[in-house]
């Protein structure tokens, strides 16, 4: 053979790339660079001719005569190419051409017409038009403007086996073949089709799709290149599917073995054959776009310099089932996978990815959706008598399935890249039902559902590769006046978040009473009310079922209601990796089983239960609690006084006002529940000193809670316009509980107490040597009496109510479900 062109180079441009006229001149432009250099061009069919062809012959061979309009179409668009391409006085010969190889084309689907049949063969010499023709006006335009440029027809250069659709090569006559034609010609310039070859013949036979890659590579390492190029429309390979994964990164450098993986496990950019010619003779290949050239695109090569990036890229491919042999009479005897491998291999069913159980019970392989049926006819017969005899299990097959795979050269010198990687799947929910990892360590890879790929992407590159900031995905029922606040004050702290936390949060999803509206894009906080306004109206499943199906990474459902219907729908998120923030008390005091199972839920399910502001608004008091609990502390006992509704009207109450204007002053100032009975009556400090004995451990119901009421029974009947009535009638005796507590100089204070397991609610007098005595307007204040605080309490005191404290109170646990 031929000694090595060291100022030799192949490139590839693809199909995007010669789409129509003014893409060929992209390309054109871009080969002037070489006009020294001996260069072989590798041209792709225009774009999409090729499913047009497929379409073509298939409608053929069903008798639709609808063929002969997409061939007519076909042989217009290739016409039109050449007139806009090519000068007015040169464009008969190709044009001719043209003409001709369609007339060959018309004849061989109108054989296929008649014969009602498409073989392999013909449908090879069908789609190698494509190809031909496009690598035709390439050199023909170089011809009409007196450039010299030699085609090649690759029939007569890359010689295959017969395996028509996707044929193997026979290298050691394609080398020669070509070495010899290249090397022997004066001609700096070649153009070539990809994709297309011949068999020892003379029949087309083709490279399998994406084939005009290999072919490139063909003749990249037959005439031992100085490099190769591959020119797509894209800036090279890149860690993840830019489709799904917007933050996705350029990869400038990848190892030969990466970017087989990569392109194995579904990345498009490179066809997964093209790597192995060039790799054995180490010729580096460049990923570079035809629309912006001037990037730097991807060097492949056999050691990128690329320092501290331990995982090069993650990939998916798509419509996979997976196939397991499962069975006791498979243990300890040998040649079963062996069985297994053969029934696969003779129906030529390629298997992707293998996994087998230590026990030797099990084995599981993934494999083409499309290769399922005739799967299991192999596989079942071929283990026939072990089925029969009840050694084995028939064939189980799992549908829908994706591979996703993480690649890197330098992962196994990282410890902790598996766990991390689980770990993250895990906490979105993400299930995964089979593991590979090859001996090389150099790959990864886990089958999970189709539904979950997207997702499962996403949040691995965000987890390896996204070091600005963690995306966020937020659900929020309840816009009222707290919903309202926590809505401005996400919107004033998005740029803090992303600088300070590496945060991004996103608000994807809005309700209230009467609307809802989802957006996945995100809404914009500072036009949300307008878009909620006119958006569907409120379906409580349907915005919860809308939510979940959505399946994005990272989300989290903030309840800002006192609804009880949202509350029964959290298990339905938390099952589903959905970590949920409720301001919403109902949840958390209804029966105790509930609240055990939404417990449970969020630890099964890697999600987040968080519901810190039900009691004390913005307080940390449930966080401190939970702090004292996890660090070995005992609660002895809790007294607290948790009602800023009642805090604030007992502290504004002197007699000189009506009690009902003083109450009604907290509800005008969003002080109170809807129904302030539910403040005043105890209901709702029973509520809260429940959930913090929950909370403690104790296994509290709200029957279980003395309340000793301080409103005259008739205050509860009728509405809440009714009960603001009934106070005035009853000013009396709301002087009388003041004046009693006045005399004794003390003030009065609703105080909630949790002691041996015990708890109770009521309004005591508070003398000046208490904690209680010196807390005004709307403050909370909490007394935990612990093994390590005996004598002396840990105090939590502050503001706890009022619709700013609690948005900031839910906005820091939703900041909390996102650091984990």
């Amino acid at each position: 053979m031929t000694t090595t062109q060291n100022n030799m180079r192949v490139l590839k441009f693809g199909g995007t790339s010669v789409a129509n006229a003014d893409n060929i001149k992209k390309v054109i432009n871009i080969l002037e660079q070489y006009s020294q250099d001996k260069t072989v061009v590798v041209i792709s069919a225009l774009g999409g001719v090729t499913d047009l062809l497929i379409k073509t012959g298939t409608l053929a061979a069903n008798k639709d005569e609808a063929y002969k309009e997409v061939l007519s179409e076909l042989e217009k668009r290739h016409l039109d190419t050449v007139k806009a391409l090519l000068p007015v006085t040169q464009q008969s010969s190709c044009l001719s051409k043209v003409k001709q190889q369609f007339n060959e084309l018309d004849e061989i689907c109108e054989g296929v017409y008649r014969l009602n049949e498409l073989s392999p063969r013909t449908r090879d010499r069908i789609i190698s038009f494509g190809e031909l023709l496009s690598s035709q006006i390439v050199a023909d335009y170089y011809a009409a403007t007196n450039q010299p440029c030699e085609w090649l027809d690759v029939r007569k250069l890359i010689r295959t086996n017969n395996n028509f659709g996707f044929a193997a090569v026979d290298f050691d006559v394609t080398n020669q073949l070509i070495a010899d034609k290249v090397n022997a010609s004066t001609t700096k310039l070649f153009a070539a089709p990809g994709f297309v070859a011949a068999n020892a013949d003379g029949h087309t036979t083709t490279l399998g799709r994406g084939g005009s890659d290999y072919t490139a590579a063909i003749f990249a390492g037959a005439l031992q290149a100085e490099a190769l190029e591959i020119w797509t429309d894209v800036n090279g390979m890149m860690t993840a599917d830019p489709r799904w994964v917007p933050n996705a990164k350029n990869i400038a450098e990848i190892s030969y073995q990466e970017a087989m993986e990569l392109s194995h496990f579904g990345a498009k950019v490179i066809y997964p054959p093209t790597i192995q010619p060039v790799m054995a003779r180490q010729i580096p290949v460049w990923v570079k776009n035809t629309f912006a050239p001037q990037e730097y695109g991807t060097l492949i090569r056999n050691t990128p310099s690329v320092e501290g990036e331990f995982i090069r890229g993650i990939s998916s491919m798509n419509n996979i089932a997976l196939l397991s042999l499962e069975g006791s009479g498979m243990i300890g005897i040998p040649g079963f996978s062996k069985r297994l491998f053969e029934a696969l291999a003779k129906e030529e069913i390629n298997v992707i990815l293998i996994t087998q159980s230590s026990s030797e019970h099990a084995i599981c392989v993934a494999i083409n959706l499309a290769d399922v049926e005739k799967a299991v006819k192999a596989v079942d017969l071929a283990f026939e008598p072990e089925i029969k005899a009840g050694k084995v299990d028939a064939l189980k097959v799992e549908r829908n399935l994706s591979i996703i795979a993480l690649v890197g050269d330098q992962m196994k010198s990282h410890p902790g890249i598996s766990g991390k990687m689980f770990g993250v799947l895990g906490r979105n929910g993400i299930n995964v039902r089979a593991i590979a990892q090859g001996s090389s360590e150099r790959n990864i890879s886990a089958v999970i559902s189709f539904n979950d790929a997207k997702k499962a992407v996403t949040v691995l590159h965000e987890a390896f590769f996204e070091f600005e900031y963690k995306n966020l995905n937020v659900a929020i029922t309840g816009v009222g006046n707290v919903g309202g606040k926590l809505l401005d004050q996400l919107a004033q702290q998005q740029a803090y978040l992303q600088q300070h936390l590496k945060l991004k949060v996103k608000v994807v999803a809005l309700a209230n009473s009467r609307k809802m509206l989802l957006k996945e894009e995100g809404i914009a906080l500072d036009n949300w009310k307008q878009e909620l306004d006119n958006s569907a109206d409120m379906q409580l499943d349907e915005f919860v079922a809308g939510v979940v199906a959505r399946n994005l990474p990272n989300t989290v459902f903030v309840d800002v209601t006192a609804n009880a219907d949202v509350a029964q729908i959290y298990g339905k998120l938390l099952s589903k990796s959905i970590s949920v923030v409720a301001c919403n008390k109902i949840a958390c005091s209804s029966p105790y089983n509930y609240y055990q199972q939404l417990k449970s839920l969020a630890a099964a399910y890697n999600a987040l239960f968080l519901f810190e502001t039900n009691v004390g608004a913005g307080l940390p008091v449930i966080g401190t609690l939970n702090d004292l609990l996890r660090s070995g502390d005992r609660i002895n006992r809790m007294q607290a006084v948790l009602s800023g509704t009642l805090n604030f009207v007992f502290n504004n109450y002197d007699g000189t006002r009506p009690f009902a204007e003083v109450v009604r002053q907290a509800q005008a100032e969003g002080y109170t529940e809807p129904d302030p009975r539910l403040d005043l009556g105890g209901t709702d400090v029973m509520r809260k000193i429940m959930i913090l004995a929950r909370e403690a451990g104790e296994q509290l119901e709200m029957d279980d809670i003395s309340n000793t009421q301080f409103l005259p029974a008739s205050c509860f009947d009728g509405s809440v316009e009714d009960f603001y009535q009934e106070m005035g009638k009853q000013e009396a005796h709301f002087q009388k509980l003041y004046k009693e507590a006045a005399d004794k100089g003390c003030k009065l204070k609703f105080v909630a107490t949790f002691e041996n397991g015990k708890a109770s609610v009521g309004l005591q007098h508070i003398p000046p040597a208490s904690d209680f005595y010196h807390l005004y307007g709307k403050d909370n204040i909490v007394l935990f009496y612990t093994q390590r605080y005996p004598e002396q309490p840990l105090v939590v005191k502050g503001a706890g109510a009022g619709a700013d404290v609690t948005a900031s109170g839910v906005f820091a646990d939703i900041i909390r479900t996102a650091r984990v």
